[in-house]
C-alpha cells in the first residue's frame, strides 16, 4: 500500500518566523536556547542563554538597526557560525528588513561582489573581515552602515553598543521593531547557492517558506526541550540556519562547533543528542569506529554484540546504549539522532549506527525550497532513500524512463520566490507551480523516493548509455582506506571514458602498508577497481583512475566542486 504524507505530530503552523519565536518563548521561556563557550586565557567557561534572553537581543538589536535608518533595507550577515549570527539574522527579519547571508569563506572579490549584487545597504561581521570591510569603507562603496560583531574595531559600528542603544530605546518605549509589519509572502532573504559569484544564483525566500518547512518537519520529527543540536552546517545555507530554528521551535538548545576536528570533543562537552550534517562526516565516523574496534581486535565480538541486541530488540528490549556505551561514548555519549542531508549515504553506515542505537534520519532538499522537501520520519524509513514528501509538499518524477527514473520536481509553501534579478533562470525551473530541482530520481511502490543522481552529473556515452556517478561512487567509498571519491567522464577519441578520482586515507595506509610505495599503492588501488568493475555491466567499468591524499576541492557544505575538480585534473593531465 503507498504511503501518504500526513501529520504524525499535531503542531502548530506559524505564519512567520516572528511567531516561531514567540512561540519558543511562551512555551519555552527559561529552557536553554543556546550554550555559549568563553575562553580566557587557559580557562573555559560555558554560558546558557535561556529563549527570553534570546528574544530580548533580538528585539534590542532589531530597535537599534531600525534607529540606523535601515527599516526596510537589506543587511547582509558574514560571520561563521555564532550567537552573534542568530541574534542579527532574527533582528533583521523580524522587523527591520531583508537578510543577505554570505558565505564565511568566499575570497575577498567574491564578498564584495556578493554585497553588490544583492544591493546591501549594510552588513554586519565577525572581525575576521575587518579588513574587507575597511576597504570597502575606502572606496565609498554603497553600504551606509558597518557592523562589527565584536567590538575591538573603532572604525566601525559595535554590535555590543547596538544592544545596548536598542535596550534603551525599548526601556523608553519605542516599539517600532516590536510593532512592525511582516509580509509573510514578501522576499525576506536572499541566499546564494554553492558556486562562485558570477555562477551562483540568489535565491529569494519569504517568511512563509521558512515557516512551512518548519511546520512540515515539525509534523513528523519530535524534538525535544531537553535535547541539544551541534551547529555544524554553515547557518548561511538554508540546512544550517532552517535548522536552528526549526530546533528552537521546540525549546530545544544549540551549540556552536569549533571545527571539523573538534566535534568529537564537541559532542562531548555539549552532550549533544542530535547531529545534523552531511552523509560524508558521518561515513568518515562511522569508518574511524570500525578502525577503532579492528585495532582493538574486538570485531568478531562487536558483531556477535550487535547479532544479539538486535535479537533482544525484536523482543521489545533495547539494550543497545548498554551494550556499546564504549563506542557510543566516542560520538560524546549521548547522540540519540543523526540528521543526514545533501547527498545519500551509504546503507551499511545507517545499518551500522542503527545497530549502535543510534539513529539515522535521510532528508533531501534544495536551496530553493527553504530547504527540505524530502525526508523519514519517526514513522516511515527505508534503508537506501530519503524517505516520504513532506506534509505539505507534493513531489512527482518528470519525463520518467524504462526503469522509472526522471527529475524530481516539487510543489509547496516552501519553494522559492524565484531567483533574483535572473527571470530566465527562474523560469528554467519553475514550471506551472513545480520547481524542476535538477536531481534524478525515483518512487518506489510504496512511495518513497530514491535519488540517483544529479541532471548535471551523469555520464553520457557515445552509445547512449547514461552513467550515474553517484551509484559508483558508493561502491568506492565502501574501500576501508578510501576518504572520498570522484567518478567523472574523461574526455578521449570524441568519447568519454569512465574514471575515478580517489582520496585515500594517508594515515590508514601508513599504518597498514608502511612499505608500499606510490606505484604500488596504485596497483593495489587498481586491483580492488577491478573487482569493483566485475559487479557491473561493462559499460560502467572504469578505465582510468588518478590517485591523491589530496582532499578535493568542495562546497562549505562539503559537496564535491565537479566542475573544479574535472578543470584541475584536466590541467594536471596536460602539464604531465
Amino acid at each position: 500500500m503507498k504511503i501518504k504524507s500526513k501529520k504524525i505530530y499535531d503542531v502548530p503552523r506559524f505564519k512567520d518566523i516572528r511567531e516561531v519565536l514567540n512561540n519558543s518563548v511562551k512555551l519555552y521561556p527559561n529552557c536553554t536556547a543556546f550554550i555559549l563557550k568563553e575562553k580566557k586565557k587557559d580557562e573555559v567557561t560555558y554560558k546558557n542563554i535561556t529563549y527570553t534572553e534570546f528574544q530580548k537581543d533580538v528585539n534590542c538589536l532589531g530597535t537599534a538597526l531600525i534607529s540606523l535608518g535601515l527599516k526596510g533595507n537589506r543587511i547582509a550577515i558574514i560571520s561563521p557560525n555564532r550567537y552573534e549570527w542568530c541574534v542579527s539574522y532574527l533582528a533583521i527579519l523580524n522587523g527591520t528588513g531583508i537578510a543577505v547571508p554570505l558565505d564565511k569563506s568566499l575570497p575577498e572579490e567574491e564578498i564584495i561582489g556578493s554585497l553588490e549584487r544583492s544591493k546591501a545597504d549594510a552588513v554586519i561581521f565577525d572581525k575576521k573581515y575587518v579588513d574587507t570591510m575597511k576597504k570597502l569603507q575606502k572606496e565609498n562603496h554603497t553600504i551606509k552602515q558597518y557592523i562589527c560583531m565584536d567590538g575591538d574595531s573603532k572604525e566601525f559600528i559595535a554590535y555590543s553598543n547596538l544592544i545596548q542603544k536598542g535596550k534603551q530605546a525599548l526601556e523608553k518605549g519605542n516599539k517600532e521593531f516590536l510593532n512592525a509589519e511582516i509580509d509573510e509572502n514578501a522576499m525576506s532573504i536572499i541566499l546564494f547557492t554553492s558556486g562562485t559569484t558570477s555562477s551562483s544564483k540568489a535565491v529569494m525566500l519569504s517568511h512563509k517558506n521558512i515557516a512551512e518547512n518548519i511546520f512540515g518537519l515539525n509534523s513528523i520529527v519530535k524534538i525535544y526541550p531537553t535535547d541539544v543540536s551541534l551547529a555544524f552546517l554553515p547557518f548561511h545555507h538554508t540546512f544550517g540556519s532552517t535548522g536552528f530554528l526549526f530546533f528552537a521551535s521546540n525549546g530545544a538548545a544549540t551549540a556552536f562547533c569549533d571545527g571539523i576536528r573538534y566535534i568529537p570533543q564537541n559532542l562531548k562537552e555539549y552532550k549533544v543528542s542530535i547531529f545534523v550534517c552531511v552523509p560524508l562526516l558521518l561515513e568518515s565516523m562511522y569508518k574511524k569506529i570500525n578502525l577503532e574496534i579492528a585495532k582493538q581486535g574486538k570485531t568478531k565480538l562487536v558483531n556477535m554484540a550487535k547479532t544479539f541486541s538486535n535479537a533482544t530488540l525484536k523482543l521489545g528490549i533495547d539494550i543497545r546504549k548498554k551494550v556499546f556505551k564504549s563506542i557510543i561514548n566516542q560520538l560524546g555519549g549521548y547522540i540519540r539522532l543523526a540528521v543526514s542531508g545533501a547527498a545519500a549515504i551509504d546503507k551499511n553506515v545507517v545499518k551500522g549506527f542503527n545497530a549502535l542505537g543510534i539513529r539515522i534520519i535521510q532528508g533531501y532538499g534544495l536551496t530553493e525550497t527553504s530547504p527540505v522537501l524530502v525526508a523519514e520520519n519517526d514513522r516511515y524509513t527505508r534503508l537506501g532513500s530519503v524517505g516520504i514528501p513532506l506534509v505539505n509538499v507534493d513531489v512527482e518524477i518528470d519525463n520518467p524512463n524504462e526503469k522509472g527514473i526522471g527529475e524530481l520536481k516539487a510543489k509547496g509553501p516552501n519553494v522559492m520566490l524565484g531567483y533574483y534579478e535572473n527571470e530566465e533562470a527562474t523560469k528554467e525551473v519553475l514550471k506551472d507551480g513545480w520547481f524542476y530541482t535538477g536531481d534524478l530520481g525515483y518512487i518506489d511502490k510504496d512511495g518513497f523516493i530514491f535519488i540517483t543522481g544529479r541532471k548535471k552529473n551523469v555520464i553520457v556515452l557515445k552509445n547512449g548509455k547514461n552513467i550515474y556517478p553517484e551509484e559508483i561512487e558508493k561502491k568506492i567509498d565502501k574501500l576501508p582506506y578510501v576518504a572520498e571519491s570522484m567518478v567523472f567522464g574523461y574526455p578521449k577519441d570524441d568519447d568519454l571514458i569512465v574514471s575515478a578520482k580517489i582520496v585515500y586515507q594517508k594515515e590508514y595506509i601508513e599504518e597498514k602498508y608502511p612499505k608500499l610505495s606510490k606505484e604500488e599503492l596504485k596497483d593495489k588501488i587498481w586491483k580492488e577497481i577491478k573487482e569493483i568493475n566485475q559487479s557491473m555491466p561493462n559499460y560502467k567499468h572504469i578505465k582510468k583512475i588518478v590517485v591523491t591524499d589530496e582532499p578535493m576541492i568542495k562546497t562549505t557544505t562539503q559537496k564535491i566542486k565537479r566542475h573544479e575538480e574535472m578543470k584541475k585534473i584536466l590541467e594536471e593531465e596536460n602539464e604531465n
